[in-house]
């Protein structure tokens, strides 16, 4: 495999915006214009926004090639496929080269408009200010309820403190980021991560706004896929779970043999099928679900072991400099060396 390539060296600029774009044609244009004119308050001229094209299936890449050719500020990262969220966030952050890296989603959910407070916060000492919504406008109640429930389950089962109502809408200095991007996981939770360094970390309380244009991308199975990223990466508590499970199922399991046996004795009447179906059951089930957590961490176990990159990136645009992948040139696909995931050796 070839080895990763560092990212060119450029001037370093104070101020980085990391945005993963799905399918996000809609609403891009005006993510753009508010996240510029953010950028722009908060650090004159001295900044990049790099935008992460996560195998979108619309116009999204078409549009962030132009925003690139258009804008010196503006790093296009097109992905070789879509990774996921966390993927396209890790290859952003991995690749900005702002001393202060704001984490942003591209559809308008959370407020460019907040960076200059957040920015104030880190002069003030702060090492990550991160917003924490205050009410979720616009989406269905089930999502609400469920990431209510996530984030506060989530505390109990894991050590370090985990801010509840924030995702990765956050900004962060330098020191922070070299830390984060040491961290060596495929299954990449970034807000645990972030939580998990520690240093100075203040909240921002803002509104989160409904979507500008377009749906979702966090349907409920990815919801339900990054709780699992989250627990598992964070907690053995479930597998203690399941070891309490195992001896509540086996001491019910002697008490109804010693019940069964007795009842034999007393009065000579034969088991029921009733009696040993729910044995069965009872047992049985527990081992299953006893196996299924064991078989979640043993999971995770397996796919980091294969030590294979988080993402692979097909191009990074930008005006100045436009980086293509050896056969670019003269029209043929870009080979998907681009940039791994890199390590620490």
């Amino acid at each position: 495999m070839t080895s990763p390539q560092a990212p060119p060296q450029r001037a370093r600029p104070m101020l980085s915006a990391v945005a993963p774009c799905h399918n996000e044609a809609e609403g891009l244009p005006e993510f753009y214009r508010e996240l510029t004119a953010a950028c722009s308050t908060a650090a004159g001229e001295s900044y990049e926004i790099v935008l992460v094209n996560d195998g979108s299936k619309d116009g999204t890449r078409d549009i962030l090639l132009g925003l690139a050719a258009g804008d010196p500020h503006v790093v296009a990262i097109n992905l070789t496929r879509n990774f996921g969220h966390q993927s396209a966030v890790t290859a952003g952050l991995e690749h900005c080269l702002g001393e202060r890296i704001l984490i942003i989603d591209a559809d308008l959910q959370d407020p460019p408009r907040l960076l200059p407070e957040m920015m104030a916060l880190i002069d003030q000492g702060a090492d990550v200010v991160y917003g924490q919504r205050r009410s979720r406008q616009g989406e269905p109640a089930l999502k609400k309820t469920a990431t209510w429930f996530f984030y506060r389950q989530l505390r109990r089962l894991i050590d370090i403190d985990i801010p509840l109502d924030a995702g990765d809408f956050r900004l962060i200095t330098r020191r922070v980021l070299d830390i984060l991007n040491a961290m060596p996981e495929q299954h990449r939770f970034i807000r645990g991560m972030v939580s998990w360094i520690g240093l100075k970390q203040v909240p921002l309380l803002y509104d989160r706004a409904p979507r500008f244009a377009g749906e979702s991308n966090y349907p409920f199975r990815k919801l339900v896929a990054l709780a699992l990223d989250g627990i598992t990466g964070f907690s053995v508590l479930p597998l203690r779970i399941a070891s309490y499970c195992g001896l509540v199922t086996g001491v019910v399991g002697i008490g109804m043999l010693a019940y069964s046996i007795g009842s034999w004795f007393l009065t000579a009447a034969p088991v029921g099928w009733a009696s040993q179906t729910t044995i069965i059951l009872v047992i049985g089930s527990a081992q299953l679900m006893v196996l299924g957590i064991v078989g979640e961490y043993i999971g995770r176990l397996y796919m980091e072991s294969k030590r294979r990159p988080v993402y692979l990136i097909d191009s990074i645009v930008r005006r100045e400099a436009a980086d293509t992948a050896p056969g670019q040139e003269d029209g043929t696909p870009p080979v998907a060396l681009g940039a791994y995931r890199r390590r620490p050796e």
